[in-house]
C-alpha cells in the first residue's frame, strides 16, 4: 500500500479512536527525558486534530525548568524550533498548525514528534512533508538526538514503507506500549 493510502486510513482510524479512558503514560516520557540527557531543551509539537496531546507533558516539563520549543514551518520544506510558553501567542501557519513567535530559536536535544502511523521497527509515517526528517538529518550530523514519537495502538501498521530519507524513532509510546 502507498503511504498516501496508509495516511487515509489510520487518520481515520485515529479520529474514531475510543480514547475517553486512555492515556499516553507520560511517566514512561519522562523517564526516557531524565535518563538519556541532562539537556534540558525539548522539542514538542502543538496538538492539532486528533494527534496525542503534549499539553500536560508540556505543563510538567516547565514546572521541571525544561526549555520547551516548538516547530516553526520555513520556506524551502525547512523547520526550526522556538521558544515557547503558554503565555506566548501561537500564530497560525499555513497548514493549520499552531507555532510560536519566532523570538528565539533553540536546538533541542530531545524530539517529541507526531505521526499517522508506526510499526514495530520504530518507523514512522507522518503528513508527508519530510520536515521532521530534514531536521533530524540536519541536526545529526553535529550532535546526537533522542527522537520519541506518540501514537495510539491503532496507529501500529505491519510495515511502514520508508525510503532513504525517513527517520527512526529511538521510542514510541502509545497508551498501551513503549516500544524501543
Amino acid at each position: 500500500m502507498k503511504k498516501a493510502q496508509i495516511r487515509k486510513i489510520i487518520l481515520k482510524k485515529r479520529f474514531n479512536f475510543n480514547f475517553k479512558n486512555k492515556k499516553i503514560n507520560y511517566l514512561h516520557l519522562i523517564k526516557l527525558i531524565k535518563k538519556v540527557t541532562k539537556n534540558k531543551k525539548v522539542g514538542l509539537y502543538y496538538p492539532i486534530g486528533s494527534e496525542i496531546s503534549t499539553l500536560e507533558i508540556i505543563q510538567y516539563l516547565r514546572k521541571k525548568k525544561y526549555t520547551i520549543c516548538l516547530p516553526v514551518l520555513e520556506k524551502n520544506f525547512k523547520m526550526s524550533f522556538y521558544e515557547w510558553n503558554e503565555k506566548s501567542p501561537l500564530i497560525i501557519n499555513n497548514f493549520g498548525i499552531p507555532e510560536p513567535i519566532r523570538l528565539k530559536k533553540i536546538t533541542p536535544s530531545i524530539i517529541i514528534i507526531p505521526m499517522v502511523a508506526f510499526d514495530v521497527k520504530l518507523n514512522r509515517l507522518g503528513y508527508g512533508g519530510g520536515f521532521y526528517d530534514r531536521y533530524i538529518s540536519k541536526l545529526e550530523k553535529t550532535k546526537k538526538i533522542l527522537k520519541i514519537g506518540l501514537a495510539l495502538s491503532c496507529q501500529k501498521i505491519n510495515k511502514v514503507p520508508t525510503n532513504i530519507f525517513d527517520k527512526k524513532m529511538n521510542y514510541i509510546l502509545t497508551e498501551n506500549k513503549v516500544y524501543k
